[in-house]
């Protein structure tokens, strides 16, 4: 009798597997993207590289901001050219302006300026660059197209070095913030410390006596 129920609860079991094995897969998210897909998305990214960096050419207070502004389009151009051609010979299209989110970065940082600019745009390099060595580094391993996956490779260590710069001026530009701040609120304390208390009248002369 229990080699019965042993037997049957065995078939059981491997009659679930695969409905199981199914399940699990289905529950498990692609990480990954079509090479069509990355492309897209990067030409996106580096399109708004440039228009954000030619932003901070114009309203970047410090000087380390405006440097690497410079370097942003120059760098993002040159690479923006490269894959257009690639995306030409593989018949995709690429978008023509910025998607709603780099919008909303362009014009929250629109109205800003001088270092309260400095390290929102320094910030938002930051973030861009960090998913950006991310989507470079797992394309460059795991892309399907040569093509695509060779220019990857080619340039995540440029993306890694952008990165690297954007994290040591994003920590200038918020460590002088913060210094200017601790400046004025010493400055604000010590000037109302030495304001000069009014004398007090002196008192009348007693009336002589005659």
């Amino acid at each position: 009798m229990k080699q019965i129920i042993v037997t049957v609860i065995v078939g059981l079991m491997l009659a679930a597997a695969p409905a199981f094995a199914q399940a699990k897969k289905a529950r498990t998210p692609n990480k990954g993207v079509s090479d069509q897909t990355w492309v897209t998305q990067t030409a996106m990214g580096g399109m708004a590289e440039v228009e954000l960096s030619k932003l901070a050419q114009q309203k970047a207070s410090a000087a380390d901001v405006k440097t690497f502004a410079q370097r942003m389009v120059d760098d993002h151009s040159k690479a923006s050219d490269e894959l257009k051609s690639i995306a030409a010979k593989k018949n995709i299209t690429l978008p023509a302006d910025m998607d709603a989110k780099h919008k909303a970065v362009s014009d929250r940082l629109s109205k800003l300026t001088g270092a309260a600019f400095d390290r929102a745009y320094m910030q938002a390099m930051v973030a861009d660059h960090t998913k950006a060595v991310a989507d470079f580094k797992r394309e460059s391993q795991t892309g399907k197209d040569p093509d695509i996956k060779a220019f990857a490779a080619k340039h995540l260590p440029t993306i890694e070095d952008h990165l690297k710069t954007a994290q040591s001026d994003e920590r200038i530009v918020s460590t002088a913030g913060a210094k200017k701040g601790a400046a004025t609120r010493t400055s604000g304390t010590k000037s109302r410390s030495t304001k000069s208390t009014p004398a007090k009248p002196a008192p009348a002369p007693a009336n002589p006596k005659y």
